[in-house]
């Protein structure tokens, strides 16, 4: 479709592993990169939206930034699947706990994935379109939470355009329909996966109960997030070769 580089990322092509994990955050992509990653390189620093390029258990893995909110990810993964061949994004972020058995720290996987946003009106479907995951890369996301004694949810998560809601009511009825948690970027890279034909997931670590009010510490979050990105990192590692 297009080639490499793009209007918003400067590497070259051949820089970008065929799986990507993607953080919002570009810095929770360099701490992925420097903790777990060996012969490290940086690809991008396009308006600071950092991508580094490593080696994980002896599989090319890129780890870059997504930014906040659908339109952001939207751009990175569509650029990624379509002008560098990336066949797998895995999302790693934070989430608001939405079910009333969902905790603090809780590893939930985006099965499918909700969505208030008009995201896919540009696709011009007769028919309102449901973003879901890629099963290969959710059922080895359970496996490899297993492995590693975290029991990882799966369900239906909420892929919201609005951070601050001028109704928080409306939280509690996507609770009623089964909703596990709240983020902001999911749909928008399933819809850019189905679209492209290639793989996607969205792990989640649950840093806050919006309809309680509890939330975690920073030292928390780092603890939580570290179990959610090995199991991402594994799954890479795994899912290299058929990405």
């Amino acid at each position: 479709m297009g080639s490499a580089p793009t209007p918003h990322i400067g590497a070259a092509a051949g820089d970008i592993a065929k799986t990507v994990l993607m953080p919002g955050d570009p810095l929770r992509a360099k701490f992925i990169a420097d903790t777990y990653l060996s012969d490290v390189r940086c690809v991008n620093e396009v308006r600071n939206m950092l991508a580094f390029t490593g080696v994980y258990q002896g599989a090319p893995v890129t780890v870059m930034g997504g930014g906040m909110g659908m339109p952001s990810i939207g751009i990175y993964s569509f650029e990624l699947f379509n002008f560098y061949d990336v066949g797998a994004i895995i999302r790693v972020g934070s989430a608001g706990g939405v079910a009333s058995d969902v905790g603090l720290k809780d590893v939930v996987a985006g099965m499918g994935a909700c969505t208030d946003s008009a995201f896919a009106a540009h696709y011009e479907l007769p028919g309102t379109f449901a973003p879901i995951a890629d099963f290969g890369l959710l059922a080895a996301a359970v496996d490899a939470g297993r492995e590693r004694g975290v029991d990882v949810r799966v369900g239906n998560v909420l892929s919201s355009d609005h951070f601050y809601l001028d109704d928080p009511s409306s939280t509690e009825r996507w609770r009623k329909m089964g909703v596990l948690a709240v983020e902001m970027e999911a749909a928008a890279l399933y819809m850019n996966a189905a679209r492209a034909g290639k793989r996607a997931l969205c792990l989640l670590t649950v840093s806050d109960l919006p309809l309680s009010g509890e939330s975690l510490d920073a030292s928390e979050r780092q603890t939580g997030f570290t179990q959610m990105m090995e199991i991402a990192l594994s799954i890479a590692a795994t899912s290299s070769e058929g990405a």
